[in-house]
């Protein structure tokens, strides 16, 4: 039997306090805990905390470091955890500074998660240096186009893995370059997250912060968009066409676009609220009829094979999935359970599918979680191929 790993998964739940993020980081933390690992969640990161109410930074990271803290206690990891306060120069909750100083040299790996965190001198004493690339394009572009910032960023990794599951393969616009980027896929924690058979409502949803910006790049001639409001502008027709109920739980400072999405015929809630707990998160998804979602044009036009780990969730609680297409398809199977389109007909022709037979396709949805996506087989993986 291998040795009792000691892994350091740094991500930034206090940074920004949204369920969706904190589920994010909990797949993972779950995972390592599950096979056996003394896992810890590290945020060393200096940036300002975000408040969701406010919308904006803030200058007090009370509610920040509860909400850290509130994740690892429904972990049983409530003594695992590091933050550095950036409002209180120097100040650390959970653990300690010297504690966590020490740690980065006992440490057997680091994964460094979203890319979280820019690697620092004492970050470079832990051996195994993991950066999970959740955002595919961006770095591998910026790479291609010799920026210093993102090569040093990039190569301060020992390990190299993107949810960018195309990346090298022809149809893919997205430069590989040299660095040897192993594909991965998102986790989900199939007990965190059970099938639920109750009746469906009739709404298919999704949440989703409408505009993301300062990512956008140029690539030999064309420019991506680190967002996909572009993507839901194309098909915010869809409840008119089809003629279902659709739900978007929507992260906005312009109550413009509130209205243009409701003008469509989309019900609006309040992301913010949805996404205040991870159980008001997860209630959210369990009473959706499955979910219908774009995804950022940078994934979509780029063929990169991405798939959301909201996514996931969806999935293992029965909930049938309906995604643009970023390429997922080639390794993902289709047709029960998952749909892709990349078009009107096609998402129409998935909804039909999925009311001609909703028990199959949500039990489908479920196996689909179960086959590709399980927690502890994903992040195996991972370390496996890190020589973990």
């Amino acid at each position: 039997m291998s040795r009792k790993k000691t892994i350091l998964v740094h991500h930034f739940v206090g940074q920004m306090p949204l369920a969706g993020i904190a589920w994010q980081a909990t797949q993972y933390l779950s995972a390592l805990k599950r096979l056996g690992h003394d896992v810890w969640y590290v945020e060393d990161n200096g940036v300002n905390p975000y408040s969701p109410k406010e919308n904006q930074l803030v200058w007090d990271s009370t509610y920040n470091i509860a909400y850290v803290r509130a994740m690892m206690e429904r972990l049983g990891l409530g003594d695992r955890w590091g933050y550095w306060d950036p409002v209180k120069e120097g100040s650390w909750a959970g653990v300690g500074r010297e504690r966590m100083m020490a740690l980065y040299g006992e440490a057997d790996a680091l994964i460094n998660l979203c890319g979280s965190t820019k690697l620092r001198d004492e970050h470079m004493a832990c051996p195994v240096r993991i950066l999970i690339d959740t955002d595919p394009g961006y770095e591998q572009i910026k790479i291609a186009q010799e920026d210093a910032y993102s090569t040093e960023f990039v190569d301060a990794h020992t390990h190299l893995f993107t949810y960018g599951q195309n990346i090298g393969s022809p149809d893919c616009l997205i430069p590989a370059g040299t660095r040897p980027w192993k594909p991965t896929r998102p986790p989900v924690d199939l007990e965190l997250w059970p099938y639920d058979g109750r009746p469906a409502p009739a709404a298919f949803t999704s949440v989703a912060t409408w505009q993301n910006k300062g990512k956008n790049v140029r690539w030999q001639g064309q420019s991506y968009q680190w967002s996909k409001h572009t993507n839901f502008l194309k098909f915010l027709d869809m409840p008119k066409r089809s003629g279902r109920a659709f739900e978007l739980a929507l992260i906005t400072p312009d109550a413009s676009v509130n209205a243009q999405v409701e003008e469509a015929g989309w019900r609006v809630l309040d992301g913010a609220v949805q996404s205040e707990t991870m159980d008001s998160y997860a209630d959210f998804v369990r009473r959706s009829r499955g979910e219908f979602t774009v995804a950022k044009d940078i994934y979509v036009r780029t063929k990169s094979g991405w798939f959301s780990d909201r996514s996931v969730c969806y999935l293992a609680s029965g909930r049938p999935v309906i995604m643009q297409s970023a390429g997922f398809e080639k390794i993902i199977p289709t047709g029960k359970g998952l749909f892709s389109f990349t078009d009107h007909s096609q998402a129409i022709a998935a909804l039909d599918a999925i009311d001609a037979d909703y028990e199959t396709h949500r039990k489908a949805a479920r196996k689909i979680a179960e086959d590709h996506f399980e927690c502890s087989a994903v992040v195996k993986e991972i370390l496996d191929t890190v020589g973990l």
